[in-house]
């Protein structure tokens, strides 16, 4: 049996169950769910640093009752020194390099993010001290964490390919260079980035960027021979704005604009409600968010960038004439020819929603697993790959240039329902998040699935993720047998994979109805949990 986990005080659900946890501690401690969200990016970026870190970026949705949503994007900017010539120069004129200090060429943006956050916080009558916020992330760092099977087997896998990256086999591997995985259950350490919790704590979080620690970050990263300098992390900040939003029938769902594949996630949603399919889990359902996913990705590859170098207007999309139009494109019974396009990712999703209904969606990310792999000496921060996503060819969308935005797999999820319910939800999982969430909503608001039955049931994944080949439909083994060969029947390119594979996203949920009731959900595919009180 499966079962949804309830309370009223406050939830928080993220994919490692210390995360959640910590997040849980400041809600019960008098935080509202900005505080408590911080404390969970904070602490799953020491206990889950395969998947963020400091070194990434983030974006967040928070909203009170009553008021939209609020966006914040902390996505840090291409080196003001990273361009073409800088590579070829280096040695790489086709493609930069997805791992070592080369492929560290974006600013971080995360802690910006938890800085915006608490702006807003404030606004909202937040009062805990920030070293309070980073207790459990620095506790963490400090006496260790048990080693979960994800990052055991991630480490193990991606070890290999990071021989000679500067700090990776020091802070990762048992015994430094030439060592193995932590094996399950060994206790990971990590005292630089204890130290740097510790001075933010004390230094504040903008001190990342334009304080004493700034200077020993661009010392690290110069040492390493990344090319962000001193002053790409001076000119970084984070930014408020408005999401993107979409009806889906009467409910009303919201996204982040580009650089990130927010609007992606909106439009496969939009056309899905307009197939009208009455039940999950068949060919209809399977096949309509398919093809209405290969939809929404031939606008997002041929349009999403950095928003100064976009050429049309994403709410143009999610007009009702554009999103008919994308609608009728869909053949009710045949699969359409898939694109190439083959964006890569990883990253953590969280939520919560306090007390007083206010809610947070925010999603936290290194871009690849271990990011470039690239851990900075002094400070202990895992840096982000994220700036791989830009292209050396001068006429490709995403082009690398000095200081432009990179594009963005993560995107945080936030709806509003007609019966008054507030939803947030996301995934990790590359080119599966929009899928993902498209899975979970759809079974739970447009077909009445149970929540956390809505997380746990069987999903696919179309495209690639986590820097792997395959760009076919790989769905688990536990649909209907009926059902996978329907769907080859439709011409589908299908691989079958087995139950509950971790490349297939680590969701995750919290419902707020009017009575204040609080519904949560956590994948069985991740290390997590809900916590609430």
């Amino acid at each position: 049996m499966i079962f949804t986990p309830t309370a009223r005080r406050g939830m928080v659900t993220a994919p490692h169950h210390l995360a959640s946890q910590a997040g849980l501690r400041v809600l019960q401690d008098g935080g509202n769910a900005i505080e408590a969200m911080v404390a969970t990016a904070a602490t799953i970026a020491v206990v889950y640093p395969h998947m963020n870190g400091l070194g990434g970026d983030n974006f967040w949705l928070v909203a009170q009752p009553g008021q939209p949503p609020v966006g914040i994007d902390a996505c840090g900017a291409a080196a003001g020194a990273a361009d073409a010539a800088f590579y070829a120069k280096a040695g790489h004129a086709n493609a930069i390099p997805h791992r070592g200090p080369l492929a560290a060429l974006t600013v971080a943006g995360a802690v910006s993010g938890w800085a915006e956050a608490l702006r807003i916080s404030a606004t909202w009558g937040g009062k805990l001290p920030l070293d309070r916020l980073l207790e459990d992330a620095r506790h963490y760092a400090e006496h260790g964490a048990p080693v979960t099977p994800s990052l055991h087997h991630n480490t193990l896998a991606k070890k290999d390919e990071m021989t000679g990256v500067p700090g990776f086999a020091q802070t990762f591997l048992p015994g430094g260079v030439g060592g193995t995985a932590p094996n399950i259950g060994d206790t990971l350490k990590l005292p630089a980035l204890a130290e740097t919790l510790k001075r933010l704590g004390a230094e504040g979080l903008d001190s990342f960027y334009r304080g004493p620690l700034a200077k020993v970050i661009a010392a690290d990263l110069e040492k390493a021979g990344s090319p962000i300098a001193l002053a790409d992390l001076e000119r970084h900040k984070a930014l408020e704005l408005a999401p993107l939003s979409v009806p889906v029938g009467p409910h009303t769902i919201y996204n982040m604009p580009p650089p990130t594949q927010g609007l992606a996630a909106l439009i496969i949603l939009a056309l899905y409600e307009r197939l009208k399919v009455e039940q999950a889990e068949g060919f209809d359902f399977v096949h309509g968010l398919v093809e209405a996913t290969k939809q929404a990705f031939r606008v997002r590859d041929k349009y999403v960038t950095d928003p100064a170098y976009m050429t049309a207007d994403p709410k143009d999309f999610l007009k009702a004439d554009s999103l008919d139009a994308m609608a009728g494109n869909i053949d009710r019974k045949k699969a359409a020819p898939w694109p190439d396009a083959d964006p890569n990712g990883d990253t953590v999703w969280f939520g919560c929603i306090d007390g007083d209904g206010r809610a947070v969606s925010m999603i936290q990310s290194l871009y690849w697993e271990f990011g470039s792999g690239t851990v900075l000496e002094e400070t202990g921060i895992t840096w982000q790959n994220r700036g791989t996503s830009f292209s050396l060819d001068p006429t490709a969308l995403n082009t690398l240039k000095p200081h432009r935005r990179p594009f963005h797999t993560i995107q945080p999820a936030m709806g509003r329902l007609a019966d008054g319910r507030t939803m947030v939800y996301g995934t990790m999982g590359g080119e599966g998040q929009p899928q993902t969430q498209a899975m979970v909503f759809a079974r739970h608001v447009l077909h009445g699935m149970d929540l956390q039955a809505s997380v746990t049931a069987p999903r696919w994944l179309l495209g690639r993720t986590w820097g792997a080949e395959a760009t076919s439909l790989r769905i688990e083994n536990r649909f209907d047998p009926s059902v996978l060969d329907a769907l080859k029947a439709a011409g589908h390119d299908l691989e079958v994979v087995g139950p509950f594979e971790e490349f297939m996203g680590h969701a995750g949920a919290i419902v707020r109805h009017p009575s204040g009731l609080l519904e949560g959900a956590a994948d069985p595919r991740s290390d997590g949990c809900v916590a609430a009180f």
